[in-house]
Parts: C-alpha cells; sequence; structure tokens
C-alpha cells in the first residue's frame, strides 16, 4: 500500500513538472483572449472551442516566436482545419499544420503535405496515428526557431528544420505571430488548449 502511494506521488509529481511553464489559451467558457471571425466557433457546455460550417478563422491576443502549445482534438467525418503557425491577423495565413480527418475517402487522393500534422504545402507528416473519427486526439506541436515538431497520441509524426527545406513560403520564414484555429467549414472540436512561450 505505501509503495503504490510512493509511486502515485511521484507520478504525480511527474506530470505537473511536464506540464510547468504552460498557461491555458482557453478558458473553457469563452473566447475570452481570442480575435477574429469569433461568430464561426462556439464554445460548447462541456467546455470545448467548436468550429462551425463556416470557413472563418480566429487568432490569439498574444504573438509568439518560440512556444510549445498542447491540446485535443477530434474531428467529425471528412472534417477539415488548420492550426495557424506565427499567423499575422490580417491576410492569410502562410505556415498551417493540418488538422484533417485522414480516414475520409474524399481525401484519398491528397498530396502529403495535406493530411494531419503535416506542414500545409511545405511537408508531410506520417500518417496511421489519429484515433477513429468521434475520438479525442491528444498533440504537441513545437516550433522553436526554424524547427518545428508535432506529436499526436504521443508518437512524434513530423519533425523539420523549415531552413532545411527546400521549399519555402513567408511563412516558414516569420519569426512571430499568433497562434490561430483556421476553419475550413467542417465539424473540429478542441479542448485543453495550453501553450509555453519559450524566452531566448
Amino acid at each position: 500500500m505505501i509503495k503504490l502511494f510512493i509511486i502515485s506521488f511521484f507520478l504525480i509529481l511527474n506530470i505537473n513538472a511536464d506540464e510547468e511553464g504552460f498557461v491555458k489559451i482557453f478558458n473553457g467558457k469563452d473566447l475570452t483572449g481570442w480575435i477574429g471571425a469569433k461568430d464561426g466557433y462556439k464554445v460548447t457546455e462541456d467546455g470545448t472551442i467548436a468550429a462551425l460550417n463556416r470557413k472563418k478563422n480566429i487568432y490569439t491576443e498574444k504573438q509568439y516566436s518560440d512556444f510549445i502549445l498542447r491540446f485535443e482534438v477530434k474531428m467529425d467525418s471528412g472534417a477539415n482545419n488548420g492550426i495557424g503557425i506565427r499567423t499575422p491577423s490580417e491576410g492569410k495565413a502562410t505556415l498551417e499544420c493540418q488538422i484533417l480527418d485522414n480516414s475520409s475517402p474524399k481525401y484519398a487522393k491528397k498530396k502529403d503535405y495535406q493530411y494531419h500534422g503535416s506542414l500545409y504545402h511545405l511537408v508531410g507528416a506520417k500518417k496511421g496515428f489519429l484515433k477513429p473519427v468521434g475520438e479525442w486526439n491528444t498533440q504537441e506541436i513545437s516550433v522553436i526557431g526554424s524547427k518545428v515538431k508535432v506529436t499526436l497520441n504521443g508518437t512524434i509524426i513530423l519533425d523539420v528544420d523549415m531552413s532545411q527545406l527546400k521549399k519555402q513560403n513567408k511563412g516558414s520564414k516569420r519569426t512571430t505571430g499568433h497562434i490561430a484555429l483556421l476553419g475550413h467549414g467542417s465539424g473540429v472540436y478542441f479542448r485543453n488548449m495550453r501553450v509555453k512561450d519559450i524566452k531566448k
């Protein structure tokens, strides 16, 4: 009994240490701290941000340079959305981490860089690590300098240095900006969103 208590105690310590420095960017009640087209999203009674069937974007009020973003996400069948990285609050988001139902037949002929976890139009992520449609996935996006790492359900599915890519865009060269939810007109749900601002 004592041994079990000690093991549990150290597990709690490890979990707390792993979350050190992370700050919630969604309070589970409303879209305080977010700007943009809030009419494209709603907060549900169970504390999630639900993307409505509208192609609209919202952005964190705060801008980030280097950060680690953690969140949970689930999708309706055929869903499509994105996480904007270092995004300007006006104009087109040019660095997007894909949120996509890879299992949908309508996406069967997409290019590698269009599937879940990929950097859109730049580099593809590994497939096969999403949970079935309707189940929650845990995801982490780490952006440090030119390096981006995406971890999905405990597996690293993308680990890239954008400065080494043959193909780049304006977004891959930006050094600061907002974190954004990029609506593509389908049902996607987010919760437990928190970020660790990495100071150089």
